[in-house]
């Protein structure tokens, strides 16, 4: 059951709606959190993607704060949202552990609460467009969700979506098994930690952090610790694309044109990836549908629309050219005048 939209921490024109998920985890009550940025009215009418409705999920350890993002998509007509999911963000409660899922599946009571809030419920199909658009982890849960649901989304975009692990196939299939063992006696015990903040530090020098919300909270410098289950979960998310999912829907793959492996700092991290090896997610972008188009951006970094001005501009640039094909209205073709 949702409640009422209130101002959001990002402040006007953006509103927050908490979703009660009526689902009860290990420390309480769960709950998601919308966020919408509506278009100006006049646009609302004339704009080309007057009809669309965009819902955006964010990755591993983040929460919504991309304003530019949402202004993008409402300058063209489209009504924007954006989900943080339970345990993130603006969802995120003291006793909550911070991102913590045993399986992506269970996203799905998450993404289901949203498209109701916004019109897209699965049992009142709206005549409005629907796209889905994720980042890194929340491309993975996307995609595993449009491929479960066919004939819910009009088109999908993923900016550098977590879609295979970043020894890839071979060191997956060697960890997995005793990832899944341990998962099964301790899904909540502690790991080492791996992330050595430096995608922050790249982040930080571009100057794009947000500094309106409670940042060291929602998205700390080091990331959310890992826990045995969250990480079986994301294994058996890669081993399902591995072997090939359809999302049924035209799909836009936003990647960096490089990595940069994050054992040291290195200046390279603020025009690279330092989160992913792109190359082996552009192979397994492949296995995700039938009409797939991969955009590698020269000097991105892991959100390719974090990154400096020249990459992020190339970036929009691509989503428009892309739109153009799949989402802008066009006049149908008279094929038997041809």
């Amino acid at each position: 059951m949702a409640g009422q939209w209130v101002p959001d921490v990002l402040g006007p024109p953006f509103e927050q709606l908490t979703l009660d998920l009526g689902v009860e985890g290990r420390h309480g009550p769960l709950v998601a959190t919308l966020v919408r940025r509506l278009p100006h009215p006049i646009a609302s009418l004339v704009l080309p993607l007057r009809d669309v409705d965009v819902l955006y999920v964010h990755g591993w350890s983040d929460f919504f704060f991309q304003t530019e993002l949402a202004r993008f998509w409402t300058d063209r007509g489209a009504r924007f949202h954006a989900l943080d999911l339970r345990r993130y963000g603006r969802s995120l409660r003291p006793e909550n552990v911070p991102g913590y899922i045993d399986s992506l599946d269970d996203y799905d009571v998450d993404i289901e609460a949203a498209l109701s809030a916004i019109g897209h419920g699965a049992d009142a199909p709206s005549r409005r467009r629907l796209v889905l658009l994720g980042h890194s982890t929340g491309g993975l849960t996307l995609t595993l969700w449009a491929a479960r649901h066919p004939g819910r989304v009009t088109a999908l975009m993923l900016n550098s979506p977590w879609l295979e692990f970043q020894f890839g196939a071979v060191g997956r299939q060697a960890i997995a098994p005793l990832v899944t063992a341990r998962a099964r006696f301790d899904p909540w015990g502690t790991q080492p930690t791996v992330d050595l903040g430096f995608y922050t530090r790249a982040q930080t020098e571009i100057g794009v952090l947000p500094l309106s919300v409670d940042q060291p909270l929602w998205r700390p410098e080091r990331g959310f610790p890992t826990r045995p289950g969250w990480l079986a979960a994301i294994l058996d998310g890669h081993r399902r694309v591995a072997a090939g999912v359809q999302v049924g829907c035209p799909a836009l793959v936003l990647l960096s044109d490089r990595s940069t492996p994050p054992l040291t700092w290195a200046e390279t991290m603020t025009s690279s990836d330092s989160v992913l090896v792109v190359d082996d997610i552009a192979k397994s972008a492949t296995r995700i549908g039938r009409l797939v188009t991969i955009a590698r951006i020269d000097g991105a970094i892991h959100d390719v629309f974090l990154s400096r001005p020249e990459p992020r501009a190339a970036a929009y640039a691509a989503v428009d050219e892309w739109m153009t094909g799949c989402l802008v209205p066009r006049h149908p073709i008279d094929v038997k005048s041809r």
